[in-house]
């Protein structure tokens, strides 16, 4: 697995630059066009999001989270309609 690839990305009218591997770029543009939704909206809801929480992660680890969170959801979608 290739390491992280650093990207910036504009959340509320401010550029951040976010560190992710590949495989997690490439989910989130997927989540992204599946919303559709720009790539920077999808990044700010998961943003606005953690920022909500009571101990917040960073935001690679809270992107990546709801990654795996929305993974986890689909597939479980999958299994109720077997």
């Amino acid at each position: 697995m290739a390491g992280p690839v650093k990207r910036s990305v504009s959340i509320a009218g401010h550029a951040t630059s976010i560190s992710l591997e590949p495989i997690f770029w490439d989910a989130l543009a997927e989540a992204a066009r599946a919303e559709t939704l720009p790539l920077n909206a999808l990044v700010a809801r998961i943003d606005a999001a953690r920022v909500e929480q009571q101990e917040p992660p960073n935001l690679a680890s809270a992107i990546r989270i709801w990654l795996f969170q929305r993974l986890k959801a689909e597939n479980e979608n999958r299994s109720q309609n077997i």
